[in-house]
């Protein structure tokens, strides 16, 4: 009789154990995954600029509505501003038909789905497209990489 109690009393707490881990399990991978991620939003370019080194010299002073995203353990980042005009930024360069356009690594809700594939410029590291007044530009963690290897300014 006390063995059979022990068998239920042991399986009920392993099913207990079970239940939590499943619940709580993808609430903590979640944290997990992004907690080194920081989002910020400014109301200009250059209050970005001014709060954080990391936000690129390049984007416009005047550029309104800045949402900005950044790896702390890398190089990946994610801008997302309204820009006075509707061309890039100065100092942008068209991509070349051929180039690579890697898909911005940060999970955010600052880019559409097909971003990459519609990357027209570079600025810097930054890979990016203006749709209308809105740029959309990330920065890939390998290229950051390469670049401090190679001992850029950027």
């Amino acid at each position: 009789m006390n063995r059979t109690r022990l068998a239920l009393a042991t399986g009920g707490a392993l099913a207990a154990l079970a239940f939590t881990g499943a619940v709580a399990a993808p609430a903590v991978s979640d944290w997990w995954d992004g907690r080194h991620d920081e989002f910020d939003s400014y109301a200009t370019g250059a209050a970005a600029k001014a709060d954080r080194a990391s936000v690129p010299r390049w984007l416009p002073d005047d550029a309104a509505s800045v949402e900005y995203a950044m790896r702390t353990t890398g190089g990946d980042r994610a801008l997302k501003a309204v820009l006075p005009s509707t061309a890039p930024p100065a100092g942008c360069a068209p991509l070349a038909a051929d180039a690579s356009r890697p898909t911005p690594a940060l999970s955010t809700d600052l880019f559409p789905a097909d971003a990459a594939r519609k990357a027209a410029v570079r600025c810097g590291l930054y890979y990016a497209y203006v749709d209308g007044h809105t740029l959309y530009a990330w920065q890939d963690n390998r290229d950051w990489i390469k670049d401090n290897k190679a001992g850029s300014p950027h």
